[in-house]
């Protein structure tokens, strides 16, 4: 726990907090093709990495085993041409239960106009507003920025009330579950006590 808790006081002290926290906006509007693959986020934390290699399973395998369910993750990959052509590669690291988009060269560049670079984890609440935007080094997933930030997008309103988020929690304290939030369950009161 105090691990957990110094990581996150860490994270705080950078500057900016080590994110580039961005007023806890909705995301731009950006499509795969036809599909806005935020459209349909509401009500699931989402994890968009912008990535050319990956070892996201193993995070995400991690935190559903921690009792963190109903997590998003999206994974685009590079528009260039290198990448375009690993694209069957990266698809192949990953679970089929994480979407990996492989851009179209013909349209506007995702990770512009998320304002993103190789390797960022770009986190959503429940509410599809960006929590946060951990760029290199606080991406490296031997770290623990990225799962620390996944969590506090799960069960804290960092950007304001989410009605989303008091469902899910109030599931797991309801189970049960003992789960890596308890010290947020029981720091926190529900609203319904």
């Amino acid at each position: 726990m105090w691990a957990g808790l110094g990581l996150v006081l860490a994270l705080c002290l950078l500057p900016g907090g080590g994110t580039e926290i961005q007023n806890c906006k909705e995301p731009p509007e950006w499509y795969i093709g036809e599909e806005n693959p935020m459209l349909n986020s509401r009500g699931s934390v989402t994890v968009v990495a912008l990535l050319q290699s990956c070892r996201e399973k193993d995070l995400r395998v991690k935190l559903e085993n921690e009792g963190l369910v109903n997590i998003s993750y999206v994974i685009v990959n590079h528009q260039g041409t290198y990448s375009q052509r690993k694209f069957h590669l990266l698809k192949e690291s990953v679970s089929d239960s994480i979407t990996v988009y492989q851009q179209d060269e013909q349209q506007a560049d995702v990770w512009t106009t998320l304002n993103g670079n190789k390797d960022d984890f770009l986190i959503y609440d429940r509410c599809g507003r960006l929590v946060y935007h951990l760029g290199l080094p606080y991406s490296f997933l031997s770290f623990r920025y990225v799962e620390e930030s996944i969590k506090i997008a799960y069960c804290e309103n960092k950007c304001g009330n989410c009605s989303y988020t008091v469902f899910s929690c109030l599931i797991l304290y309801i189970l049960g579950k003992e789960t890596v939030f308890d010290r947020y369950l029981k720091k926190k009161p529900f609203p319904y006590d």
